[in-house]
């Protein structure tokens, strides 16, 4: 039996809350992250933005590109670029997959939660998605309220 995603994190870097807002997610890929030494002291801070991040495929790999570490503060003489692109790492089957879906109209992959697993491997989450228009965002948000009502209905009544 696999674990699902929320089991195999240890410890979660950074969440992406507005892609789920922003985006219909319709597939999710875990990729592994090419770090430098000191970007990972920094993630291991908590210091990660992947809000305005998203990744792309050139030349049969997959890159993480706009996602910000800031300098780590003890590593003056080998700091990296803060906004570097960063390469992802997955089977090609996955990539294959990925490029299908990305040819789709649309479609954009979306990094959606940053975490260092039980191994302590810095590891990124990848979905899939399709942007929302106004209406479609509107609408979940009537969704998410009336749920909440009824939830409170229900409990009050018992």
């Amino acid at each position: 039996m696999q674990k699902s995603v929320n089991q195999k994190y240890q410890k979660l870097i950074a969440d992406n809350k507005k892609a789920r807002y922003n985006y219909f997610i319709e597939d999710e890929i875990e990729c592994g992250i090419v770090l430098e030494g000191s970007e990972v002291k920094s993630m291991r801070n908590g210091r990660v933005s992947i809000l305005e991040s998203y990744a792309n495929i050139e030349d049969h790999q997959l890159w993480l590109i706009n996602c910000h570490v800031p300098n780590y503060e003890y590593a003056k003489t080998f700091n990296h670029i803060e906004k570097r692109r960063r390469k992802l790492l997955v089977k090609k089957r996955e990539l294959l997959r990925l490029v299908k879906n990305k040819g789709r109209e649309g479609m954009t992959l979306i990094p959606l939660k940053l975490y260092f697993n039980v191994s302590g491997i810095a590891k990124i989450l990848i979905g899939i998605g399709k942007g929302k228009k106004n209406v479609d965002k509107r609408e979940t948000e009537k969704k998410r309220d009336w749920n909440i009502q009824k939830s409170r209905l229900l409990r009050n009544k018992n």
